[in-house]
């Protein structure tokens, strides 16, 4: 069994715009800097063996800052966790966003949950193939994480994923189960053999719903 903790990177600049960011690389502000040290803080209360990201800026930003406080030298980027291309929408604001794209019309260039999930969840069972028996922190999007989320519990509706927000998964026997969506980190609720105690962080972002108007992304 490995232990699978997506973290969604820290606040953007146009995330506090709400604007769609998809594979547009914006670094993190200030504030999500903040963020990322928190939760680095926050993580840091267990012990990791590894820590993944996107190759985007804000999310490997996100992920040095969390591996930094782990102890862990390495961030390894995987092309894979890289956000939903969100195509002509990007750089637009949500007003702009509603205007051209009413809900039902997807954007030129846009990438389908199917599409992104068809990406995403093999490469998370191939981390969990390499390392059996591990707890490994990947950093990623909400776009991302989301595809992550109605792959594991299809039908389930959860609430926006917000910036450095930490969403656990399980993989046992080639599966992908959900740990927990918002993962309090507070409880030995995880592994039986657990002894120790987690707390998360989960602090304000833009929304990040299947329409794409709702994609901060």
């Amino acid at each position: 069994m490995t232990e699978l903790y997506l973290v969604r990177h820290g606040e953007t600049d146009w995330n506090a715009a709400r604007r769609i960011q998809g594979r547009t690389d914006i670094p993190l502000n200030d504030t999500g800097r903040a963020q990322a040290r928190q939760a680095a803080e926050l993580l840091a209360r267990r012990r990791w063996d590894a820590v993944y990201s996107s190759p985007l800026e804000r999310a490997h930003e996100t992920a040095r800052i969390i591996a930094e406080r782990l102890g862990l030298d390495d961030v390894t980027d995987v092309e894979a966790f890289v956000e939903r291309d969100y195509g002509e929408a990007e750089g637009m604001g949500f007003d702009e966003l509603e205007a051209r794209y009413p809900e039902g019309v997807r954007a030129p260039g846009q990438e389908t949950r199917e599409q992104v999930a068809a990406r995403v969840v093999p490469a998370l069972l191939a981390l969990a193939e390499q390392h059996p028996g591990e707890r490994l922190v990947i950093v990623s999007h909400g776009g991302a994480i989301r595809s992550v989320l109605q792959t594991a519990e299809p039908g389930t509706h959860h609430p926006r994923i917000t910036n450095a927000s930490v969403h656990s998964f399980r993989v046992e026997d080639g599966e992908l189960r959900l740990i927990a969506f918002d993962d309090p980190i507070e409880e030995e609720s995880v592994m039986p053999q657990c002894e120790d105690l987690d707390v998360q962080n989960a602090v304000e972002a833009a929304d990040d719903g299947e329409p794409i108007r709702a994609a901060g992304a």
